[in-house]
């Protein structure tokens, strides 16, 4: 075990959690996997088997292990609240799987907590960890559509198996929730925090409890727009395309690539049609590489560096996942549920 790898235990032995994140912690630099729970022991130990790491019964018993420094949290969105503050509160560092909460309060209060007690909290929204969207910031700050006027963003998927708990309310289950974090983050991501909410609509499909579908509109204080697009009853749509005064930008595979995957990111202007080159990149890993160095950055200021250095960490220090902008879209998700009209839909 090397003495500069982030020791994670895991929370949960979801389907997410044992295809995608696993596999990442245990491969990533800087990061080593060193134990997974479940309410189910022999769960946790199959799971564990895997990877060569300690299997636990129970949450709080992870919690209690020394040799865990960070946790990540795959449980479902309503658990999140309560698991990440008993993280914290143990002296763990907290990557959460996204919305960090399904309330703004609640999200502040932990945000503040993590802060009191000089720890990282970092919601786990990977797609902004993506070099494809680093690209697309550069073309807009060369000017390549001119000036902003608009961002045209969806996120939808087909529809799930009816025991899924994304159908769930107890669990924090629904579209906006689960698929509307995607584009709203993007605004945020391109927009800036000032956006505010002119309207909204949730759909409920036939025998549902859970909005299925939604839809919102954005803008800045210049007016500058984002129209917002999300689903759990749809064929799969994960993009957004932003129009300037001169041209418009567009991407595909904008949320979930996988490190495969070469992006496109397509240049439209009345003189030229072209494709930016961007090369595969690793959201998983990145994103695990970001929180690694935060909470080296921290556990750095707290031995004895540079205070500042710990404060930039938990907050300017990662200017794409950092409190400001996890509390402002816990904000704005909240918003648009105040705003949004219900509607029923045909689906079945």
């Amino acid at each position: 075990m090397s003495d500069a790898e982030l020791r994670i235990g895991v929370l949960g032995c979801s389907a997410f959690a044992r295809r995608r994140m696993l596999p990442a912690i245990s491969a990533a630099p800087g990061t080593e996997l060193v134990a997974v729970a479940s309410r189910d022991g022999a769960r946790a130990v199959e799971t564990a088997r895997q990877y060569g790491c300690r299997p636990v019964t129970g949450y709080a018993e992870l919690l209690a292990l020394e040799e865990v420094e960070a946790v990540y949290v795959p449980l479902p969105a309503a658990l999140h609240a309560r698991w990440v503050e008993a993280a914290l509160r143990a002296g763990k560092h907290v990557l959460a799987e996204k919305p960090l909460t399904t309330d703004r309060a609640r999200t502040a209060g932990l945000l503040a907590l993590a802060r009191e007690r000089g720890l990282v909290l970092r919601e786990n929204v990977m797609f902004v960890h993506h070099r494809q969207h680093e690209a697309v910031r550069a073309a807009l700050a060369e000017g390549a559509i001119g000036e902003p006027r608009a961002l045209h963003a969806a996120f939808a998927i087909p529809r799930l198996d009816d025991s899924d708990i994304r159908y769930d309310p107890a669990l924090g289950g629904g579209a906006l929730w689960d698929v509307g974090v995607y584009p709203v983050r993007a605004a945020l991501h391109f927009l800036g925090p000032d956006l505010r909410v002119a309207g909204a609509v949730l759909s409920h499909g036939a025998g549902r409890r859970v909005d299925t579908s939604g839809a919102a509109v954005l803008h800045t204080p210049e007016g500058v727009t984002a129209q917002l697009t999300f689903g759990l009853d749809h064929p799969y749509v994960a993009m957004y395309e932003l129009w300037g005064s001169e041209g418009r930008l567009s991407v595909e595979r904008a949320y979930t690539p996988p490190a495969d995957f070469r992006p496109r990111i397509r240049l439209r202007r009345a003189d030229r049609e072209e494709e930016l080159p961007v090369e595969c990149d690793d959201q998983v890993t990145n994103t695990l590489t970001a929180f690694a160095r935060a909470v080296t950055a921290v556990t750095a200021a707290r031995d004895g560096g540079d205070a500042r250095d710990g404060e930039d960490a938990r907050d300017g220090g990662d200017a794409v996942a950092g409190p400001a902008v996890v509390l402002r879209q816990a904000e704005l998700l909240d918003e648009i549920r105040e705003a949004a009209e219900r509607t029923p839909t045909g689906a079945s």
